[in-house]
């Protein structure tokens, strides 16, 4: 049985080729960054590897009886926890040293469409360099260069793609480039032919679609497989475009990693079309077009509802942190003498000013840790024991609040459902 380790297992290609290796009797070591293995039993070994941090010695271990690697690790921007020239470049180039070192030949390597032909970010860049350093190794190397990648599983453009479907609208970014989807079945199928020892070697591939299509047609396509009418479309305005890249670069400084950062914006331009010519005869896949692809694949009401919530997501986790916030930072200004005066009615006393001050900041807190990915969770779990908090406390301090027209305390229970809500959908795979 052959033996596969797959690094970056976690990513919508890297779980979908472990899948498919698997469901062809391949042994698969799935590698994904610390902290990010699943918490369900899945077939084969599961490795914690930190790409950006790993030398070679940091490889060779796992190695042995290794007869193939994968290598699906990307990341679209540089940001916290996110580092283009460690992931794509550096990392890589170790992972290639050590096979050297180990005597596995086989290495099927990920790269993006175009790169060798410009590189208008560090995500083309540094995928070059990755290439390069692939190229350089004494090795049975296999490149594979593809244009977006669309499949079941929703991650980044996949994802982004379906939520732009469910506006009621359709919002066109200016200077987008045409795209030549592709189907990540057929990107898996490549994978695993290519593991096999006596596969074609030493080959850059260009994995495309048979059609270019234009970002709307995309949109358009994926509507039409929801079953929705055509939706009026809206052409951004320029300044409008790049405040929503500027305010993406911002949420992606704060953990978060939205697909509509600077580095799409460069890249989109060029869009990702290619010649599948080679890949074709070298495979003998034949690619469907995306709508053939969809109308194989039923719409469920799952994926419908992820559509209508992709885009609501944001704006849910800014409402909360904001709301937070704000509430902290009005109850340190104009609001302090309000919350005070209630306090001193509750009896607090002496404890009325030191009380009010405890608590606004304690709101701060919780909604700063909201707006931070890395702490998001504690902050709505926080969000949500401060609110039962209030709720137990104005009822005994101050149980006619109940009756209030503006209903302060009845209004923490719908605040309540929203933050249970964003806990369900914080997870981004």
């Amino acid at each position: 049985m052959m033996r596969v380790l797959v690094v970056g297992a976690s990513g919508l290609i890297g779980s979908a080729v472990c899948a498919g290796l698997h469901e062809r009797g391949m042994e698969v070591v799935r590698v994904v960054r610390p902290g990010s293995a699943p918490s369900s039993a899945t077939a084969g070994q599961t490795l914690e590897v930190d790409l950006r941090n790993a030398g070679p010695e940091a490889w060779r271990p796992h190695l042995p009886d290794i007869d193939a690697v994968v290598n699906c690790a990307g990341t679209l921007q540089d940001g916290p926890g996110e580092d283009t020239e460690a992931v794509h470049a550096r990392g890589p180039a170790s992972l290639f040293r050590a096979c050297e070192q180990a005597g596995v030949r086989r290495v099927v390597h990920f790269s993006a469409m175009g790169v060798d032909k410009a590189q208008p970010s560090p995500f083309s860049r540094t995928k070059l360099e990755g290439d390069e350093a692939l190229m350089a190794c004494d090795l049975d190397w296999v490149i594979l260069r593809p244009s977006v990648v669309l499949g079941p599983g929703a991650y980044g453009a996949s994802a982004l793609f379906r939520g732009l479907a469910a506006l009621p609208w359709l919002p066109l970014m200016p200077n987008t480039g045409l795209l030549q989807v592709v189907r990540l079945e057929d990107v898996v199928r490549t994978v695993a032919l290519f593991v096999g020892p006596d596969a074609p070697a030493r080959l850059a591939l260009e994995v495309a679609g048979p059609e270019a299509l234009t970002f709307k047609d995309v949109v358009s396509t994926y509507r039409r497989w929801f079953g929705w009418p055509a939706a009026p479309v809206v052409n951004v305005p320029t300044p409008l475009a790049g405040l929503t890249y500027s305010l993406s670069d911002l949420a992606g400084a704060l953990g978060w990693r939205p697909p509509t950062r600077s580095t799409a914006q460069k890249e989109i331009v060029r869009g990702a079309v290619g010649d599948a010519r080679a890949w074709i005869e070298k495979t003998g896949i034949e690619p469907l077009a995306l709508s053939d692809a969809l109308t194989r694949t039923p719409v469920s009401v799952q994926e419908r509802w992820f559509a209508k919530l992709y885009l609501l997501k944001p704006v849910i986790f800014i409402v909360l942190s904001l709301f937070w916030i704000m509430t902290g930072v009005i109850s340190l200004t104009s609001g302090y003498e309000i919350g005070v005066d209630l306090m001193e009615r509750g009896g607090a006393g002496v404890l009325a000013g030191p009380s009010v001050i405890a608590g606004a900041l304690a709101d701060i807190l919780i909604g700063t840790a909201i707006a931070l990915r890395r702490t998001s969770r504690i902050g709505l779990y926080g969000a949500v024991a401060l609110s039962l908090f209030y709720a137990v406390a104005g009822t005994v301090l101050l149980p006619e609040l109940w009756n209030e027209p503006l209903g302060p305390l009845l209004k923490i229970w719908p605040i309540l459902v929203l933050h249970l809500a964003a806990l369900a959908i914080l997870e981004e795979r």
